[in-house]
């Protein structure tokens, strides 16, 4: 099958990581990577359990950390976790992201991967006040050149910078003149880590395709490295399609 096919047959949790849980040390990383202080007021669009609102304000002391969900189970986790630790600054609320008010953000974690909601985000997010920081992972808000990149961890700042062409946004992402296989390996392995689960096989299946999309992507740009599919890129492709039953070849403009 088509890896489109692959994708729109997993459960629709899986793609717009609903059943993704950043560890503890990846949320950590990422508020050092945005300079998370005490003077500023963060939200989690898409929290989940919770752990990130208790570690903005424990370890990062911030003024005031707010988690929005729209899964009731994990809000209500949240609000115990919070009354557990006597957390008093936190809050959490059951709502859909694109009609919440976040007005007073400084710094807010944002990872959807739907279009449409991106979209409705950045229209909000725009009208933020300037300086605040919005943490992406893997990809920077569609349209817009990051400002700070530690692959998959990515800030844009508003307000935001216009990127001329997803071309520049890549090679800005990657720091690099040309992606070789090497390259996007790395990258690819770098987001497995930092959003894995506790099982190596899925894992590495996943910093498999996404080691190829990564190079089939510089490939259609202009900014693959050479003219040629490098040899373990073409294995890669010969197992997804051996072992999974994955095509991605089509996705190579020829």
């Amino acid at each position: 099958m088509k890896i489109e096919e692959y994708l729109s047959s997993l459960p629709s949790s899986i793609i717009s990581g609903d059943d993704v849980e950043l560890s503890d040390e990846t949320i950590r990383e990422i508020f050092r990577f945005a300079k998370l202080t005490e003077n500023d007021v963060f939200y989690h669009l898409g929290c989940g359990n919770g752990n990130s609102i208790a570690i903005a304000l424990q370890e990062f002391m911030v003024k005031k950390a707010i988690g929005i969900d729209n899964n009731k189970e994990k809000i209500l986790h949240g609000q115990k976790l919070l009354q557990e630790k006597q957390i008093t600054n936190g809050s959490f609320m059951h709502q859909d992201i694109t009609e919440a008010n976040i007005s007073d953000a400084s710094v807010i974690l944002f990872w959807f991967s739907d279009e449409k909601i991106i979209e409705k985000m950045i229209l909000k997010f725009q009208n933020l006040r300037p300086g605040c920081r919005v943490i992406t992972l893997w990809g920077p808000l569609t349209g817009y050149m990051p400002d700070k990149i530690d692959f998959p961890y990515i800030l844009n700042v508003t307000p935001f910078k216009m990127a001329e062409s997803l071309r520049d946004q890549m090679l800005a992402i990657f720091n690099t003149d040309c992606i070789d296989f090497a390259v996007a390996w790395e990258f690819a392995d770098r987001y497995s880590k930092a959003v894995g689960s506790r099982n190596f096989e899925n894992d590495r299946f996943l910093t498999i395709l996404q080691t190829v999309v990564i190079w089939i992507n510089a490939k259609n740009l202009g900014i693959a490295c050479g003219d040629e599919i490098p040899d373990p890129v073409k294995s890669y492709i010969g197992i997804l399609k051996t072992f999974f039953n994955i095509e991605v070849e089509h996705l190579l403009d020829h």
